[in-house]
């Protein structure tokens, strides 16, 4: 019984008709006895067992393949640059390696009633769920390297100018 649940654990929801993307210990619990494995078992038992056979298929990993056959070559300057060199050679102890990313569009938004704090014996801080839109800001940030250190700041714009497109006649 231990040993099928844990089998159970390993096949993906997707496979057996199950709506789900992964696993949870009480969705486990509940397609074991959905499967006749055991007539009754909870979620945290389910946990438990797979805890000390050191399976959780509620952890994942996600990975991107890469399609661009030219990706080694193209991202080996920017790897160089995290290892500190250009071209073959080291950067000089006063050069800073910063990468940059923008994140536009990000809605603003405020709560229209302040939060409330906990209070002892009660179920914790009460936070209003209505909000007021504020517009769109641009979230603009830079990672020092070398330094650990982060620079970034929110916008109304993300300052690039754009230029109108020309037509092209034909």
């Amino acid at each position: 019984m231990h040993a099928e649940v844990i089998a159970l654990a390993c096949e993906l929801p997707a496979e057996k008709g199950v709506p789900l993307s992964r696993w949870s210990a009480t969705e486990l619990a509940r397609e074991a006895i959905t499967r006749g494995i055991v007539e009754r078992i909870s979620g945290v038992t389910v946990w438990r067992w797979l805890s000390e056979d050191a399976i959780r298929p509620w952890n994942y990993r996600s990975w991107i393949l890469r399609r661009d056959p030219e990706f080694k070559v193209k991202a080996g300057p920017i790897l160089d640059l995290y290892e500190g060199r250009w071209e073959g050679e080291r950067l000089h102890p006063g050069d800073s390696v910063v990468c940059c990313d923008e994140k536009p569009s990000i809605q603003a938004r405020a709560r229209k009633h302040p939060t409330q704090a906990g209070k002892p014996g009660g179920d914790g801080q009460l936070v209003e769920h209505e909000y007021e839109r504020k517009g769109a800001l641009c979230y603009l940030a830079g990672w020092d390297i070398k330094h650990a250190r982060i620079f970034d700041r929110c916008a109304p714009k993300d300052g690039i100018e754009h230029s109108i497109g020309s037509s092209i006649s034909s």
